[in-house]
């Protein structure tokens, strides 16, 4: 089963899309474009974001900006009412989630596409353009972006830099096989009749952007449409980051368990299994190995190496939690390791949140140690 998730996978996934590959139209089209933001105690960034929204290579008269502060109390809203630009909008809501606020903001859009994106996510200038090309194909309802780092590291560097490397390649054989599994939240769009409200408690840019397969259309990807993001300040914070991104997950996942059906969607089903409840699953396969490889250790020689090289992983992996972000740390024989075990265990944690009712229904940044 790990075999399959982790190069079975990706070699049926690259096997459909040279075999039979689904192409779409892309024209220069301009529809009108509302940009969304959920934003909760955001003042440290958001003049920033919006000083990139207004400055992006797209006609002024055909894109907006609306700033959902999910209960602010930093001078988030001050900030944002302050902003001259007849293209900003600011809707001040009380706390109650950041479903609430996207729900909010997609009452009041006006555009035809709407473009969602995190408050510290920063655009190449002309993302929009590339955001909106794929729409020239009625089949397409929406379009997936490329998340990248502000930072870039040298070569050889970064555990999540490199995950996202591999998961950039798997989103290009996806689209060309029909559709990517989802969007990432800092950068994607979907025409605005197919929004449909956010329910609480789940992942709210996986949920919104299969929604659109979900009524029949495909989401493809745009490589050239790229937002740059900081990397998280600390395994710490990634590790919480994670922890919660898992919850809402698999909520989400169970949420739109109908897509699972071959019968349907097709292919689209095959990927979405294997990229993702197969793929967080893999955490109990390599907890009952890393547990049953000591207690084999008498069986014989071959038991005894796999001991000893999961061992030797699982040192490197918490030599790179321990050395961070220092150059030792961000190697990337020493940071995909850890990583990998970062990942599996916020995955458990997610598991254990959804097996005792926990929900996450509000959010907060957290971008320190």
């Amino acid at each position: 089963m790990m075999g399959y998730a982790y190069a079975g996978f990706p070699v049926l996934l690259w096997a459909r899309a040279r075999l039979f590959p689904r192409p779409h139209v892309s024209a220069e089209i301009q529809p009108s474009v509302t940009v969304v933001i959920a934003a909760h105690n955001e003042a440290s960034i958001i003049r920033q974001r919006l000083d990139n929204l207004v400055s992006l290579d797209y006609p002024m008269d055909s894109l907006d900006v609306i700033v959902a502060s999910d209960g602010s109390d930093d001078g988030t809203d001050e900030i944002v009412a302050s902003y001259r630009d007849s293209r900003i909008n600011l809707l001040s809501l009380p706390r109650r989630g950041k479903a609430h606020a996207l729900n909010s903001a997609v009452a009041r859009a006006r555009g035809e596409i709407l473009v969602f994106s995190d408050a510290n996510s920063m655009y190449a200038p002309r993302s929009i353009r590339a955001l909106v090309r794929p729409f020239a194909d009625p089949d397409v309802g929406g379009v997936a972006g490329d998340q990248q780092y502000a930072d870039v590291p040298e070569p050889g560097e970064g555990g999540e830099r490199s995950y996202w490397g591999y998961d950039r390649m798997l989103k290009r054989w996806e689209s060309a096989a029909g559709s990517v599994v989802q969007a990432t939240g800092a950068i994607y769009s979907i025409r605005r009749s197919l929004f449909r409200p956010v329910p609480e408690g789940v992942s709210d840019d996986f949920v919104t952007s299969v929604g659109v397969i979900e009524q029949g259309y495909r989401l493809v990807f745009a490589p050239d449409a790229v937002a740059y993001e900081p990397v998280a300040p600390s395994s710490g914070a990634e590790f919480r980051r994670k922890v919660r991104i898992g919850t809402r997950m698999l909520r989400s996942e169970f949420h739109v368990r109908g897509l699972l059906n071959p019968l349907r969607h097709g292919f689209y089903s095959v990927e979405l299994l294997s990229h993702k409840p197969l793929r967080r699953l893999m955490a109990f396969p390599v907890l009952v190995i890393g547990l049953s490889s000591g207690l084999l250790w008498r069986r014989g020689w071959i038991y005894r190496a796999s001991a000893i090289a999961q061992f030797g992983f699982y040192a490197t992996a918490a030599f790179g939690l321990v050395a961070g972000e220092s150059k030792f740390g961000r190697h990337r024989l020493v940071a995909l390791p850890a990583y990998f075990c970062m990942v599996y265990a916020a995955q458990l944690v997610a598991v254990w949140n959804i097996l005792r009712g926990h929900r996450i229904t509000v959010w907060k940044q957290d971008r320190t140690p």
